[in-house]
């Protein structure tokens, strides 16, 4: 009679450590690639709305102007482009090459967050506007807010730096994207040559092109 026991066979250290470092890999891609996304998306839509506005007094009264965040700094939008670049790079590149481009993707993300910080109390752009406006280089602006897109584009920022970090610790395990069309220097074998059918005249004119006698037989 035999028996059968019931005692699982224990993993090899190689399965055992493959499989974590497997389901790792897939859930920090699938966050680096989210986080970046939404990152450089929340940066660029936010960058275009009004950060400030005020009033500049013109003959006696006063007109309000407004600026957007590409009035005040484009360095948060231009950072998530080149983030949005070094995100997709990460894919087409390995090794040492890899860690900097993910260090490129989690500077620009933090440049981004903090250049939209400081432009969050920035008056500079609405002052300009207000010179240009009345013809005064001394004219500034009174009553002047702020809203919460810079904030909003500053979270931006955060989230393409998050990207980058997941990049540098767990980029070494993600596929790369050129791997799949690389060549290993092989040789590819040539399909065999058949003789051309001397009833299709096509295939005779084809043999001819290439400098083969039709009538010789293969």
């Amino acid at each position: 009679m035999e028996y059968v026991s019931a005692v699982p066979v224990p993993q090899s250290r190689a399965q055992a450590a493959t499989a974590p470092d497997a389901t790792g890999s897939r859930r920090s891609l699938a966050a680096g690639l989210l986080l970046g996304a939404v990152g450089a998306t929340v940066v660029l839509l936010a960058s275009g709305q009004t950060w400030a506005e005020g009033k500049a007094a013109v003959g006696g009264g006063s007109l309000p102007l407004t600026a957007d965040g590409q009035d005040v700094t484009g360095l948060p939008a231009a950072l998530a482009i080149v983030g949005l670049a070094a995100l997709v790079a990460v894919f087409a590149v390995r090794s040492g090459g890899r860690l900097l481009v993910a260090g490129l993707l989690a500077l620009s993300g933090l440049g981004a967050g903090v250049s939209a910080y400081l432009g969050a109390s920035d008056s500079s752009a609405l002052d300009e506007k207000a010179a240009q406006t009345t013809g005064d280089a001394s004219a500034t602006i009174d009553a002047l807010s702020h809203t919460a897109w810079p904030y909003v584009t500053a979270v931006g920022g955060l989230l393409i730096l998050l990207a980058g970090l997941l990049a540098l610790w767990y980029g070494k395990l993600w596929p790369t994207m050129s791997g799949r069309y690389e060549r290993d220097g092989t040789p590819r074998p040539r399909a065999p040559r058949t003789a051309p059918d001397p009833d299709r005249p096509e295939d005779l004119w084809k043999a001819l092109d290439r400098g083969e006698d039709p009538t010789r037989e293969v």
